[in-house]
């Protein structure tokens, strides 16, 4: 292979990764994940490798291997650490550029130092002898070797199984259900506190289901214990319902209570949420 190969199968990895990840349909699909797991655990740690090393006599192929396994769970995290201090936060777009950007930088620093280099003392990535070299690995001249080695790759495959499991199953958070009232400009202020009896009323209701799993709501509005309006809305999971709810009030009275309730499934006996105002009827 030719002093530049490994950094080219590199940058390609990258660009299928960032398409598959942010392009839909592409990012529905499974290579997602497959792609997602060099991403995270080698490419980011083989790249910082190339620039540390850039000379065959340096690290042979299965040391760099190793070590970007090594520098990857190493360096994927701090980049975490310092995107959580950042307005991007910890999320999927800013992850995969900050990885994306780092990558990339480290094939260009590892190409300036190659060039430098004769052709004959540029480490070249040759897939021909990683299986002797492999082999001689676990043939180490004493017994501290071979089980060293042996801890290594397990320690590898451990951290593999770890990630997809991760991405599998993520840990499921808090459930609940965000339940909210709006006035009539879409904030939560400015609400149609004087109202007329017989006479069409509304406000913006927003339901967002956080209970993982596919949820039949139950919405209710009444005005002191008699009800104006009823609505089943059935919702999936991390999907948000807001919709202008009108309602008629028909008794007349000052500082009555509006109430806003939601049920949850089939449980009608005490409401899942509730929020309520005071308004004048006139």
């Amino acid at each position: 292979m030719t002093r530049f190969s490994d950094l080219k199968i590199v940058v390609f990895l990258l660009i299928m990764t960032v398409l598959f990840v942010l392009l839909p349909p592409l990012n529905t699909t499974p290579i997602r994940a497959i792609l997602g797991i060099p991403m995270l655990l080698f490419l980011p740690g083989y790249a910082l490798i190339a620039a540390l090393f850039p000379g065959k006599k340096d690290l042979d192929g299965i040391e760099r291997i190793a070590l970007s396994f090594g520098l990857s769970i190493a360096v994927v995290p701090l980049i975490g650490l310092v995107l959580n201090f950042t307005p991007f936060g910890i999320r999927l777009f800013p992850v995969l550029i900050s990885i994306s950007v780092f990558t990339l930088i480290m094939c260009l620093i590892t190409y300036y130092r190659r060039s430098r280099l004769p052709e004959d003392e540029v480490y070249g990535f040759n897939f021909k002898i990683i299986y002797p070299r492999t082999k001689a690995m676990f043939n180490g001249d004493t017994k501290l070797d071979k089980i060293l080695s042996v801890i290594l790759v397990l320690s590898i495959i451990f951290s593999v199984i770890i990630l997809i499991y991760v991405i599998v199953s993520p840990i499921q958070g808090e459930k609940f259900t965000e339940f909210y009232i709006l006035g009539n400009e879409g904030k939560a202020d400015n609400y149609p506190i004087n109202i007329e009896s017989g006479k069409n009323s509304s406000l913006i209701v927003g339901i967002i289901n956080h209970e993982y799993s596919p949820v039949n709501y139950t919405l209710l509005i009444s005005l002191e214990n008699n009800t104006l309006s009823r609505k089943y809305i059935p919702l999936k999971y991390n999907s948000t319902w807001e919709e202008r709810t009108y309602f008629t009030p028909e008794i007349k009275g000052n500082n009555l209570k509006l109430d806003f309730l939601l049920y949850k499934e089939n449980n009608s006996t005490a409401p899942y949420r509730d929020l309520h105002l005071w308004v004048n009827v006139t």
